[in-house]
């Protein structure tokens, strides 16, 4: 369980008010199906601070009734959610992949106004987001270099802009560079806030679609094996998406990356205390052959700042490709959060394996599900 506590003190350090208390909850398997778990709600948008509910077992999917309030504020990070609420939104995603596909002109988030602020670029990832208001009748207010072209360039703090930007939307999905700033945004605003990516940190929406993806293209998400490639150290995409692997039975992650940007170790020790086996591996092909999924990800060169010599050490190390097809499982996928590079090569985008244009897909369901809920609720 993740928590973490904002309070402002006095010049004398007494504390005088306590400002905000985020407790996540990480329901996972059935031996701990009585442990409680706590989702946030913001104390100045409810009558208490947080809700506390028992989780039941992953049997049983806990019934959430329509018009019912959604159980999250914010979508900050992976360990907000569990099992049943997972199970949840991908039932709403798949409504919303009907109503994309058969209900054009849906009204569902008419009136209401989404911001979205993306300091660091972005294709997918704001486009479907945008894509997915306007699919449900919402409407958009957009920002693509807020670093740049924001009051930000001026020294405007996060803070400050986030509070001018509440007073003109419903919602705001932000990208930032730095970890931790979507955390800030969240206990600054009134309305709700996606976290769109924060530097080396999470990308919860980004890990939702992709076990969306899994669930769709293997068909359960218990009992699978799961490579994650490349640069694990700074891909935020693969941190959500194993917080989010923890959550489930009998799960096998194999971690596969050059030395310079291993897995970080707070993730590992997350993995080991929810009794998540993994290991790390050097041999591409080996483990290609095992897994249901081979989660390529790019080594991302503005992590590393002034040392080209380390990313040319960790570029070009792990590379998909048709030799590395021909050992994979005739049900397994190769999935890629994108942007590509050159880690898997062009002449594996016809095989049928390759999932990853589905996934981005995918990704529009899955945020519009989250707009309707945040928004609408269940």
């Amino acid at each position: 369980m993740y928590s973490s506590r904002f309070s402002t003190h006095a010049t004398n350090g007494t504390a005088i008010a306590l400002k905000q208390t985020k407790i996540y909850g990480a329901t996972k398997k059935s031996d701990l199906s009585q442990k409680h778990h706590l989702l946030h709600l913001k104390n100045n948008r409810a009558s208490k601070d947080m809700i506390q509910c028992r989780a039941v077992a992953v049997e049983t999917i806990r019934p959430f009734v329509k018009g019912e309030k959604f159980q999250l504020d914010d979508v900050i990070e992976a360990q907000q959610f569990d099992r049943d609420i997972l199970s949840a939104i991908f039932e709403v995603a798949r409504e919303m992949e009907t109503i994309e596909k058969t209900s054009r002109g849906s009204q569902i988030l008419n009136g209401f106004l989404m911001s979205t602020l993306f300091y660091e670029p972005s294709t997918r990832t704001r486009l479907s987001f945008e894509s997915a208001m306007k699919r449900l009748g919402g409407e958009v207010l957009t920002t693509e270099n807020a670093r740049e072209f924001s009051s930000a360039a001026k020294g405007e703090t996060l803070e400050d802009t986030i509070r001018t930007v509440e007073g003109y939307s419903d919602i705001i999905v932000m990208r930032h560079f730095e970890s931790g700033a979507a955390k800030r945004a969240a206990m600054t605003a009134n309305i709700p806030v996606i976290n769109a990516g924060d530097g080396p940190g999470q990308h919860p929406t980004q890990a939702l679609l992709d076990m969306y993806t899994i669930q769709r293209e293997i068909g359960k998400l218990d009992g699978i094996k799961v490579g994650l490639v490349g640069d694990l150290a700074n891909g935020r995409t693969v941190h959500s998406l194993a917080y989010l692997l923890a959550k489930y039975d009998d799960v096998k992650i194999y971690l596969v990356s050059p030395q310079v940007v291993k897995m970080k170790e707070d993730i590992k020790q997350y993995l080991t205390l929810n009794g998540v086996d993994w290991e790390e591996s050097a041999d591409l092909k080996e483990v290609a052959s095992k897994c249901d999924v081979v989660y390529q990800t790019r080594i991302q060169k503005e992590r590393f700042g002034g040392r080209a010599d380390l990313y040319d050490e960790a570029r070009g190390k792990y590379i998909v490709d048709r030799d590395v097809l021909g050992v994979m499982q005739k049900h397994a996928v190769v999935m890629h959060p994108f942007p590509r590079l050159d880690e898997i090569t062009v002449d594996v985008d016809d095989d049928p394996r390759a999932a990853y244009f589905r996934q981005a897909k995918n990704g529009l369901y899955v945020r519009m599900a989250l707009l309707k809920l945040l928004l609408v609720g269940w």
